[in-house]
């Protein structure tokens, strides 16, 4: 009989998160590294040197790979033999370390989870409640694993009943491109077939937690059906050439995961998740001898990568750019970001279109300026602003036109693609949207010199800020003219590979 007391698995959770926040499973990295020096779009290899760089800078410095710290996914494997030294419950004690986690001043985390989700949508504060599974098995131990995903990829997951002739494998390569890019590729996809429709979607978040070994798949063969499937998929998937941030390119997966449960007759129910380039998880193992401490990485270990300085790049002064300069910008051109910007993401975007639609003036003037679709972390001692990454542009579509038209907006910063209603906004109005990358949080909020608050502050990480920033690098993702290269990119490479002028392998 082990007895495991109440503060050892609370300081292990609260120690497992903050260690995920700022190291990049291992795994990851170096498959990631691998995808960048074979990747021949030169868009995307330098969204993946952005995310790489962040990284190492993330594991020196101690801060969030990205601004979104995630919605805390927690399982226990708690064994028979166990007894408990606590006051508390085991769901209270997980969440208390949650809640120390994101509260830690050396680090704090951002805290993303609203209660009351279709009322008020009110900021708990602390990052809690977490979503948590328990498993009770043989053993006098407790084995958990803890996860910190991102709201953009959770936001593309996916989820059908098929019938049983039905192909796995079409239904994924139907969806995968409706995914989009908002949820960061290069990352993983997480695939759940059978069992019942809860089940099918907790395979799929729990295979996201197994490491990146596809290549030994490739090399020992497979099996069985599941280790079929992702072989199959992985190689399909990546010739839809979609690529990095959805540049179009190479790599789009860096492994693909399947895990299988039986069902019913009738069914065959399948779940896509993807993880993002924050891919964030550990596990550790409580035994009664103390709480678990994350051994950490040697610095070493990350690939020592440089951005190159591309021919096409050009300085834009944003406290003086005119929407004639905006219409000389092209496709897929770099662009550096310098003076002031502003910043809002969904919530402040609905305020601002309510007071529009009331007739009254905003706080803020936004003729001729830019906005930024972020939410930042909040800063730690001499930082001006916390990590600072953009969020995923579409959920602002709906506001596009209202924006443009109604306040005289120049242009748009965010992640991953615009849809078609943001798209002939953007044209009908000679405006612009650029993309920054996501998953480089930490190497953006080096750009950014000064932040203030300058509205809307009782909405915390979702106010207005006004931005102060030198050379953030930016790409232009739809021009004045509409044209947008995540429509154009992906076509172009899936072309190159379906020819055989490039190689997915």
């Amino acid at each position: 009989m082990t007895t495991i007391r109440q503060d050892d698995l609370i300081n292990s959770v609260a120690d497992a998160l903050q260690f995920i926040s700022y190291y990049h499973p291992q795994d990851f990295i170096q498959a990631l590294h691998k995808a960048y020096e074979k990747e021949a779009n030169p868009a995307a290899r330098d969204a993946m040197a952005q995310i790489l760089i962040n990284s190492r800078m993330c594991a020196e410095g101690h801060r969030p790979i990205c601004q979104d710290t995630g919605i805390v996914t927690v399982k226990l494997k708690v064994g028979m033999n166990v007894r408990w030294d606590a006051e508390m419950s085991v769901t209270d004690m997980v969440n208390e370390g949650v809640r120390r986690a994101y509260q830690f001043s050396d680090n704090v985390l951002r805290a993303s989870i609203l209660e009351d989700p279709d009322g008020a949508r009110r900021n708990t504060g602390d990052n809690t409640p977490a979503v948590i599974h328990y498993e009770i098995v043989p053993g006098d131990t407790v084995e958990v694993y803890v996860a910190a995903k991102g709201g953009g990829s959770e936001a593309k997951s996916k989820f059908a009943m098929l019938n049983p002739s039905d192909s796995v494998v079409e239904w994924v390569l139907e969806m995968v491109p409706k995914m989009g890019a908002g949820w960061c590729p290069p990352g993983m996809l997480g695939i759940g077939v059978g069992g019942t429709a809860e089940k099918a979607m907790l395979l799929a978040k729990e295979s996201l937690l197994d490491p990146i070994d596809i290549q030994e798949l490739q090399e020992r063969g497979t099996s069985n059906r599941a280790e079929e499937l992702r072989l199959e998929l992985y190689d399909k998937v990546n010739r839809l050439g979609i690529g990095a941030q959805g540049l179009g390119g190479l790599t789009t997966v860096l492994d693909v995961k399947v895990r299988d449960y039986p069902t019913h007759a009738a069914n065959k129910a399948v779940a896509i998740i993807p993880n993002c380039a924050a891919t964030r998880h550990t596990h550790f193992t409580l035994d009664g001898s103390g709480p678990a401490r994350q051994v950490p990485p040697k610095l070493e270990d990350w690939p020592q990568v440089a951005r190159e300085a591309g021919g096409n790049t050009r300085r834009v002064n944003l406290d003086t750019v005119t929407r004639e300069d905006v219409l000389s910008w092209q496709p897929g051109e770099t662009l550096l970001l310098n003076g002031k910007m502003l910043t809002g993401r969904d919530a402040a975007h609905k305020k601002m279109v309510d007071i529009l639609a009331g007739g009254e003036s905003l706080p803020v003037d936004l003729a001729g300026r830019f906005i930024y679709y972020v939410g930042p972390v909040d800063p730690v001692r001499e930082e001006v602003v916390g990590p600072a990454g953009p969020t995923t542009a579409t959920r602002m579509d709906k506001f596009t036109r209202t924006m443009l038209e109604e306040t005289g907006l120049l242009g748009m910063i965010g992640k991953a693609e615009r849809g078609p209603t943001a798209i002939e906004a953007i044209r009908d109005n000679r405006a612009v949207y650029l993309m920054a990358v996501g998953g480089a949080a930490y190497l953006v909020a080096q750009a950014i010199k000064d932040a203030k608050v300058v509205a809307f502050p009782e909405l915390g990480m979702e106010a207005i800020y006004e931005f102060q920033v030198e050379d953030m690098p930016v790409t232009v993702a739809v021009d004045s003219q509409g044209e947008s290269v995540h429509n154009t990119g992906p076509l172009i490479w899936k072309e190159k590979i379906a020819a055989g002028e490039v190689a997915v392998k």
